[in-house]
């Protein structure tokens, strides 16, 4: 059977429709067939584990983390691995089998439950089994929108399970929600619901991440955070899992090897426990999407330890190493289970030998207005709004990306009106944030709260400062979102702000590929949902004519 592929899960699909002939983002057909094998699998295992909970059945930690890390595999620029990924749909089949036996029924399974075939069945089943399997436009959008959610939130949960931190109710509201992606008898209402119920869990699952991260190193703090280089031999280390950096700081120590933070790991230089490593050098590069380039100049071994890999030249190749979700043949990758100890000593010893990286930029970054540095700053805050000091904040969190139209970021906070402070989080920031724009009565213009999955640390700050203002809605805070947006993390994200009842948001640089017009029109119509326009009109459109 020919290899056909449909994906348009992040915003950079080809045509703003879907990916048909290869990936925008370098996914070739044979693992994007894989990929939605993947899916299709884990939402049968779901299926299983779910019908388990309701016959009073336990479910398995490892069970849970197994579905979480499936669905992490599958998102946007994370595994490129065909070998990989079939070896995770053998896993999940071989589990799936085991828990079946457990259950005291299975009448009325979906075909996903029960389907297990040899792997030499794969790829004709993949064809059957993807995006466009189902017919009706909206009930694909829907079961769209809400599986990327989920992907999203696995990612949020895999990383506060590597710091021993689980939620059973959001595993379990995981596997429910994707065994309803599966139900033919939901409607376009259920669907809707089951959409804004993903975000509720979105919330409690960045809750958990939060709770993991700052549990286990403390609570951002406002760091300066360098952007050259040292004349030791280096490992840079991207993606978001701080428990991994954390592994290789320890076991970097001592070696005469720095390591630097790339894109998504920047913020890990704002929380307390890391500011201990003497060797823990500073920031290398920008976002994603310019590692091709910056990791040419940067000479050492790179680890990617989640999503945002690029496809790597062939002159770094075999510098580029790989761990967690993350993947690409030909690379190297680290294995390490749950609470075990990964094993870095072979990327050490390959940075051993590499010369110093390329200096590329000089100067600092600042950081680290996190939840709880923004509420130590509350009172300066209150009263530079109460002042007319601060007119007004927009957040200006999310991803970035290399489409032309993102330079719409930085020309909009650019020109931003100099009373406006912006609050970020995500690699949306190199959009922006090493641009001089100042501060207001002390307060930077650009708050970063860290990573993508540090989104929850906005939402905190915007109920705070609802509380502290008194008002009833929060809508009613001088707060204005513009978001860009790239991938599945950035869905949950949306989702969680629409659980917490934020309206009029703005997503660029174009609304999603997979919201049908009906289910796009539904959204407007109920929580203002829109897209981008220009800079001058989106200006006057935020804060006035006067901008």
């Amino acid at each position: 059977m020919e290899n056909k592929m449909f994906c348009y899960q992040c915003q950079e699909t080809a045509g703003c429709k879907g990916c048909t002939v290869a990936g925008v983002c370098g996914k070739k057909p044979e693992v994007a067939l894989m990929q939605d094998l993947l899916v299709y699998v884990t939402k049968g295992l779901s299926c299983v584990t779910t019908r388990l909970r309701e016959e009073g059945k336990s479910v398995d930690k490892k069970v849970n983390h197994l579905v979480t890390v499936n669905l992490f595999t599958t998102i946007t620029n994370a595994n490129f691995d065909r070998e990989a990924i079939i070896k995770a749909v053998e896993k999940t089949l071989s589990v799936k089998e085991e828990l079946l036996g457990q259950l005291e029924s299975k009448d009325q399974l979906p075909e996903a439950a029960l389907w297990n075939d040899a792997r030499g069945a794969f790829d004709a089943k993949a064809a059957t089994v993807g995006v466009l399997s189902t017919k009706d436009e909206d009930i694909r959008s829907l079961r769209e929108l809400i599986t990327y959610g989920l992907k999203g939130l696995a990612a949020y949960s895999k990383h506060a399970n590597a710091l021993l931190q689980d939620n059973e109710d959001v595993d379990a509201f995981i596997q429910k929600a994707l065994a309803k992606t599966l139900d033919n008898s939901l409607t376009v209402d259920d669907l809707v619901a089951l959409t804004l119920e993903t975000g509720k869990y979105g919330v409690d699952g960045m809750a958990l991440l939060d709770k993991a991260n700052t549990g286990a190193y403390g609570n951002p703090e406002l760091t300066t955070v360098d952007i050259g280089v040292r004349k030791n031999p280096g490992i840079l280390i991207s993606g978001h899992d701080l428990r991994d950096l954390e592994m290789l700081l320890e076991q970097t120590k001592g070696t005469g090897v720095d390591v630097y933070t790339h894109s998504e790991m920047l913020p890990a230089h704002y929380y307390p426990a890391f500011k201990k490593y003497s060797h823990f050098a500073g920031n290398y590069g920008n976002a994603w999407w310019k590692q091709k380039e910056e990791f040419e100049k940067f000479n050492g071994p790179i680890l990617m330890t989640t999503n945002c890999v690029v496809p790597p030249a062939a002159s770094y190749k075999d510098r580029l190493w790989t761990t967690g979700a993350a993947g690409f043949p030909g690379c190297r990758h680290i294995d390490g289970a749950y609470g075990e100890e990964k094993d870095f000593s072979a990327i050490i010893e390959q940075a051993k030998g590499c010369p110093a990286p390329t200096e590329i930029e000089t100067g600092t970054i600042t950081g680290g207005f996190a939840h709880e540095q923004v509420f130590a700053l509350a009172d300066q805050v209150v009263d530079a709004v109460k002042s007319g000091a601060i007119r007004k904040f927009v957040v200006m969190a999310g991803c970035d990306g290399r489409q032309k139209s993102r330079a719409y970021y930085t020309e909009f906070a650019e020109r931003l009106p100099k009373d406006v402070v912006i609050l970020t989080a995500g690699c949306a920031k190199y959009k922006y944030n090493k641009l001089d724009l100042g501060d207001i009565n002390g307060i930077p213009r650009v708050l970063d709260a860290g990573q993508c999955n540090d989104s929850y640390s906005l939402a905190l700050i915007a109920l705070k400062l609802k509380e502290i203002f008194g008002l009833d809605d929060i809508n009613d805070l001088p707060i204005a979102f513009n978001i860009a947006w790239y991938e599945q993390k950035a869905v949950i994200v949306l989702l969680a702000l629409l659980y917490l009842g934020v309206k009029n948001i703005h997503l660029g640089p174009t609304l999603p590929a997979f919201l049908s017009p009906n289910v796009a029109q539904v959204l407007v119509d109920n929580f203002g949902i829109a897209g981008i326009g220009t800079v001058d009109d989106d200006l006057a459109l935020f804060f006035g004519e006067e901008a």
